[in-house]
C-alpha cells in the first residue's frame, strides 16, 4: 500500500547512580552520574550535539567518579537477563528503562535525548532514547501497529526533504506491556540512512528508541543492532 510519498512493504541499590552500564564479558557497574532531560522533542531525528551542550558537559566532569563491581548489587537490580556477549546494558532506574548496545560504543550526546550511544568511528551509526509525557498506559491504546508506526515515520522521523519507507514492523509483548518494532529507511539526494525504532508506553512516558546505520553498511549491521532494538524495556518506578 503506497500513501502519500511515504511507501509501505511488509517483509517480513539506591546509593549508586540511578543511570548505569553493566559491562560484559566481565560485568561491571559504572556510575554514569548523566541527568534527564525528558523534555519535548525535536520532529527530525537527524540533528544531534557532538560532545556539546550543558548536559554532556555535566556528564563528562562526573563520569570518573567511580567504578562498582557488579557483585555489589544485586542483579535482579539491574536485568533480569544475562546480557548477551559483546553488548553492554545500559539501565535508568529513575526514567524507568534499559536497553543493550555494542560493548565498543561511546557515550555521547545527542539533542533532546535522555542517552545515547555511538560507534567510535561512524557517526551514523548510533542509539539513542527518549521519551515525552503521556496519559496513555500502553502503547496499543496511542492506536494499531500501522497507523502508529506510519505517522511516527512520515510526520516525526522524516525531514521534510527525506523519502521514507517502511520495510517491517512488528509487536511483542513482554510483562504484559507491549512493544512495536519496525524497521525504516530515510533517504535525501545526498545520504541514506536505515534503521529500528521501538517504542512502548509506561511509568506515565511515551519511549523511543532508534538504532541505525549508513544505509550502505545495513546490510553488515542489522542483525547487531536488530538485538539493540529488541533489548528496550521499561522498567517500573
Amino acid at each position: 500500500m503506497t500513501v502519500s510519498s511515504l511507501s509501505i512493504r511488509f517483509c517480513v541499590s539506591p546509593t549508586i547512580s540511578h543511570k548505569t552500564d553493566i559491562h560484559c564479558p566481565s560485568p561491571s557497574l559504572r556510575a554514569c552520574c548523566s541527568f534527564s532531560s525528558g523534555s519535548n522533542l525535536d520532529s527530525s531525528e537527524n540533528t544531534y550535539q557532538k560532545g556539546s551542550g550543558s548536559s554532556w558537559k555535566r556528564r563528562q566532569a562526573l563520569v570518573g567518579v567511580g567504578t562498582l563491581l557488579a557483585t555489589s548489587v544485586p542483579a535482579t537490580l539491574l536485568l533480569a537477563e544475562e546480557v548477551p556477549k559483546s553488548y553492554s546494558a545500559f539501565v535508568d532506574r529513575e526514567d524507568g528503562y534499559s536497553y543493550y548496545y555494542p560493548s565498543d560504543w561511546r557515550e555521547f550526546d545527542f539533542r533532546a535525548h535522555d542517552s545515547a550511544f555511538k560507534d567510535r568511528y561512524l557517526q551514523l551509526q548510533n542509539v539513542r532514547v527518549r521519551f515525552i509525557p503521556t496519559e496513555k498506559t500502553d502503547i496499543r491504546e496511542v492506536g494499531p501497529m500501522d497507523e502508529v508506526v506510519y505517522d511516527l515515520v512520515k510526520h516525526k522521523f522524516a525531514a521534510p526533504n527525506q523519502v521514507a519507507t517502511i520495510y517491517d514492523m512488528k509487536e511483542r509483548v513482554e510483562d504484559g506491556r507491549s512493544y512495536y518494532t519496525f524497521e525504516y529507511g530515510l533517504r535525501t539526494p545526498i545520504y541514506a540512512t536505515t534503521s529500528f525504532a521501538t517504542v512502548a508506553v509506561g511509568n506515565n512516558r511515551y519511549y523511543t528508541l532508534i538504532v541505525g546505520a549508513n544505509e550502505r553498511r545495513w546490510r553488515k549491521v542489522k542483525k547487531q543492532l536488530q538485538v539493540v532494538a529488541d533489548s528496550l524495556k521499561i522498567l517500573q518506578i
